[in-house]
């Protein structure tokens, strides 16, 4: 993983542990044939990807409080 994604991701999601979980969550999902919500740069890691992903706002998470105020 790249340092500057990590931490442009942590400008959208500050708290390291969640966005641990959300990197995660998203490499799995590409791991099973979903395509990047991204252009992706040729080689690039499906980590990365994630990360770039959550940067640019493509995904991100909702608190459990707030799901079931929804």
């Amino acid at each position: 993983m790249k340092a500057k994604y990590i931490e442009e991701a942590l400008k959208v999601i500050p708290e390291p542990q969640i966005l641990v979980n959300a990197v995660s969550r998203r490499v799995r999902q590409l791991n099973s044939g979903s395509r990047p919500m991204i252009e992706a740069e040729i080689g690039a890691g499906f980590a990365d990807i994630a990360l770039q992903e959550i940067a640019s706002g493509k995904i991100g998470v909702v608190r459990h409080s707030e799901a079931e105020a929804a």
